[in-house]
């Protein structure tokens, strides 16, 4: 019976796969496995000479990862773009088996569990991210946690994890957790490793890795938007929060030593205990938290954390598992849009992965980094602070300045209906009409302003900045404008007559 269930659990992967596979060649080409494009296109740029950073896709994406990872990239060429695509969807779905099979293994756990684990993996954000970006995480996860958790021959332990780095840094936090957990070999053999593809890319690519060393790397510019809620990173909920740019280094550099620190510590500790597996999960959640850029495919880590609470003894920690795994699954923003249009609420949900990721890494789950309070109640001290500490997030105002969705629109964009959708006469007396759109994850607001108004400024919330909203000739004898804004309800736009003086003021979605 229970083989069964196993193989029909093994049988909705197969399906979800396939449907979200799909789905996902479905996509407008603009838009299908737009990173793989990047990746296929720079390996492109690569054998015909040209520079590998001065190459920018046709979906304006550069390539933003270190020279050896283009080498990897570059045998996909032989093949034409489609074929690579249906390829790298496969091996997407492959890798995902093998770390529930390989997570499986490390716990000790049944066929139908490990099937299970990897549907839930499958049907997760960051996962389908990965899919539908063509992303390379879900194999750096992949070769990070087969490393750490010393499923390798012991003589090879430390490679992957050097590899892994040399494709994209953040595995390096891996040598640390080493290196405290008496792994000396295996932290030569990662270092030796990144050192090595850094030095075969530099034989190869002599003058693209002297450009992404000497400072192509610190460009973040390169890499999006770090503000918008994709980045559920520390750094990124921090930008979100409205921390002054003048002293945001110094909160999240202090902040990331707390974190990252709790992380390795409670790792270190379930490596002496024999926890490999959790070990190494909380490694690599410690490594989206530190990371300046953490987008969702990127959060493959704390999609695992929460199977592990939820394979983990204690009703508390297998519910917080759960709430984890919905928040990693769902977009709580937008699903729970409705429930409250307060400020604060909105701030707690579209962080939410940024909060459990946090929670994880500060708290551990279960096994060995439980051991010292179960003799009490001292789980209670802790439950009640976090709960206080979301109540009070959640009843504040959205912090002054801090709107990650805002956006005034320019003229390139008057042609786009979803922007600008609203043209009439401003009413006698009236210098300023416009009608609101209410969105799941945002609210547009496009109007017209009369002649007496010079300028539209916007403020997110009581002492924030001011944000200029443009004045655009829509036609002759009319002027026309379009923001979005995370949330009215706080929300201020005054229109200013040429002297100065405010003409018109409205507040949330009423005049005043």
């Amino acid at each position: 019976m229970l083989e069964r269930r196993a193989v029909a659990t093994w049988s909705v992967f197969g399906i979800v796969a396939a449907v979200s596979s799909v789905l996902v060649m479905r996509r407008p080409i603009a838009q299908r496995l737009s990173d793989l494009h990047i990746y296929y296109g720079a390996a492109e740029t690569v054998n015909t000479g040209d520079p590998l950073y001065g190459y920018v896709a046709e979906n304006g994406g550069p390539f933003t990862y270190p020279p050896f990872a283009v080498l990897l990239f570059r045998p996909l060429t032989l093949l034409p773009e489609g074929a690579v695509q249906l390829l790298w969807l496969a091996l997407t779905c492959a890798a995902v088996v093998v770390i529930a099979r390989s997570v499986g293994r490390g716990l000790g756990l049944g066929p139908l569990a490990v099937a299970g684990m990897a549907c839930a993996l499958l049907v997760s954000a960051p996962v389908q991210s990965n899919l539908r970006f063509g992303q390379v995480s879900i194999f750096i996860v992949l070769l990070a946690l087969v490393d750490a958790m010393g499923l390798l021959p012991e003589r090879y332990r430390g490679i992957l994890v050097g590899v892994a780095a040399a494709i994209k840094l953040t595995p390096l936090l891996f040598v640390g957790y080493f290196l405290i957990t008496g792994r000396y070999k295996d932290a030569a053999r990662a270092a030796g490793a990144f050192a090595g593809c850094g030095l075969l890319a530099a034989a190869l690519l002599p003058a693209d890795s002297w450009a992404y060393w000497s400072g192509t790397m610190l460009e973040t510019s390169r890499i999006g938007n770090l503000a918008s809620l994709g980045n559920q990173s520390v750094h990124g909920m921090l930008m979100r929060a409205g921390v002054s740019p003048a002293v945001l280094p110094f909160v999240w550099a202090g902040l990331i030593a707390v974190v990252c620190g709790a992380a390795m510590l409670r790792a270190c500790r379930l490596h002496r205990y024999g926890e490999h597996v959790r070990a190494a999960v909380l490694v690599g959640c410690a490594t989206v938290a530190a990371s300046p850029v953490s987008w969702t495919h990127h959060q493959v880590w704390t999609v695992l954390a929460a199977m592990l609470l939820i394979a983990t003894d204690g009703v508390w920690r297998r519910a917080a598992g759960v709430v984890l795994l919905v928040v990693m699954t769902l977009s709580l923003g937008a699903v729970l849009r409705g429930v409250s249009t307060y400020p604060g609420w909105q701030f707690l949900l579209e962080n939410a992965r940024s909060i459990g990721l946090v929670a994880v890494c500060l708290a551990g789950f279960g096994g060995a980094a439980v051991v010292t309070v179960r003799r009490s109640r001292a789980w209670l001290r802790p439950v009640t602070a976090v709960a206080v500490a979301l109540t009070v997030i959640a009843l504040l105002p959205l912090p002054a300045g801090a709107d990650p969705t805002f956006k005034a629109y320019s003229a390139s964009d008057l042609a786009n209906p979803r922007y600008f959708y609203f043209s009439a006469d401003p009413l006698p007396g009236e210098p300023v009409r416009f009608l609101v759109r209410r969105e799941k994850t945002k609210v547009r607001v496009n109007g017209v302003a009369g002649a007496e108004v010079a300028r539209l400024r916007y403020r997110s919330a009581p002492g924030g900045l001011s944000r200029t909203v443009p004045l655009l000739d829509l036609e002759p004898g009319v002027r026309t404008f379009s923001f979005r804004s995370a949330n009215l309800a706080h929300g201020r736009l005054d229109a200013l007559a040429p002297d100065g003086r405010v003409v018109a003021t409205f507040t949330g979605f009423e005049r005043s």
